[in-house]
């Protein structure tokens, strides 16, 4: 349970509002925003805000400039598509702090909109720095946090502005998080089962450690699958590994048996001599992948046996793609996992950009419950970490 004040508990109308939002959206080579989900994520809460008449300042990164002003990741496009959503006129600022910002602030009436440039074309930002967060909040009277993209971290527009501006609440999107981790973490529907693929298992070891008592039964994919064989005595062939985690998996794997909690391993790959799409490829046990040739993806055998344990399940978190999902040639895997979570009769969560990508190109993302807006911060929620940017917002 969130526990933070709630933007409908705020007086908006006539006031200057700072919403943080999670417009860090792809661009191609044309500017071009190739998809504009987060922006649509916000929408609830920018519509509520505008139409009680705040005067709304939105603020977010884009891309990672490094403190630098970077052409190619202005926010330009997003007035525009935000323009188009909302039906309404979207000014852009060409600075997200100083006198520009401030004479744009000062003329807004109710209900208008103006668009802040890149936060982190300022080093400030993500340094959290106490001058920077300043210089953000000076315009503004109250704020709104509603980008859960970038909760789990401890920047500028997320945690050092809400030291400037009172009170600080949330946001529909950033709620709407929290409700669904919340429940899936603390009152799961039994059986309970969790996902988790991607390259390296040193980038799930804190889920891992969070999920393993919780869950019935953990499904491990993509690279750091081979990490957990290996530790089960398993040849790998040139298969992603890492050798400084063998030991962690394998304490894992005596953990859950000690629980009588399952993880459930690959039992055949899709395996090629190279990473390239082009590759001479072949369907492998998961006890027979040949010297000097790499799974890249799980194979038939796998998914008809997952998709079995997915069908059962009554909550279902997945994050990470279960195998080299950007190659078309080794993308089976993961959109037939898809498909099957989506097709379960369960609370589904997913998470992550090519899970979410996955989705997307099975036709099935309105078959998941939730599909969360963010990757590391849904990871770090998932591992059971306080989130730095909610920690900060007014106490309900």
């Amino acid at each position: 349970m969130l526990n933070k004040l709630s933007i409908t508990g705020l007086e908006l109308s006539g006031r200057t509002v700072f919403m943080r939002v999670d417009f860090n959206v792809p661009l191609d080579a044309q500017q071009n925003i190739t998809d504009d989900t987060r922006i649509r994520a916000s929408l609830p809460t920018i519509e509520y805000a505008v139409g009680r008449g705040a005067r709304l300042l939105l603020a977010s990164h884009l891309g990672r400039p490094k403190g630098r002003v970077v052409p190619e990741m202005s926010l330009a496009p997003v007035a525009v598509r935000l323009s188009e959503l909302l039906k309404k006129k979207v000014t852009m600022a060409g600075d997200c702090i100083g006198p520009e910002v401030h004479n744009l602030a000062a003329g807004l009436s109710n209900g208008e909109i103006l668009l802040l440039e890149n936060l982190r074309f300022h080093k400030g930002e993500t340094d959290n720095d106490a001058a920077f967060s300043q210089a953000l909040s000076e315009p503004a009277h109250l704020y709104v946090n509603d980008a859960f993209g970038t909760a789990h971290r401890a920047h500028a527009s997320t945690v050092g502005i809400t030291s400037h501006l009172s009170p600080c609440a949330a946001g529909f999107l950033l709620e709407k998080e929290i409700e669904y981790f919340d429940k899936v973490i603390a009152q799961p529907r039994h059986p309970f089962i969790a996902l988790l693929g991607g390259a390296k298992i040193s980038n799930k070891i804190p889920v891992i450690e969070n999920l393993i008592s919780r869950v019935d039964k953990l499904l491990i994919g993509g690279g750091m699958a081979f990490t957990f064989l290996k530790a089960g005595g398993l040849e790998v062939g040139n298969s992603l590994l890492e050798e400084e985690m063998i030991e962690s998996a394998g304490k894992f794997l005596e953990r859950a048996h000690a629980e009588g909690k399952e993880i459930l391993l690959p039992r055949d790959f899709v395996v090629a001599r190279e990473f390239d799409n082009e590759a001479e490829h072949k369907l492998v046990s998961a006890d027979g992948i040949p010297q000097g040739w790499m799974g890249l993806d799980i194979g038939p055998g796998t998914v008809d046996a997952w998709a079995s344990v997915i069908a059962a399940a009554k909550t279902i978190v997945w994050n990470g793609p279960m195998g080299a999902f950007e190659m078309p040639a080794f993308s089976s895997g993961t959109i037939e996992i898809a498909k099957a979570v989506a097709a379960a009769d369960a609370v589904s969560i997913v998470g992550g950009g090519d899970s979410v990508a996955a989705l997307d190109v099975a036709g099935v993302r309105d078959g998941i419950s939730h599909v969360s807006t963010g990757g590391g911060a849904s990871l770090d929620f998932l591992a059971g970490k306080t989130l730095p940017a909610i920690a900060a917002l007014t106490d309900a």
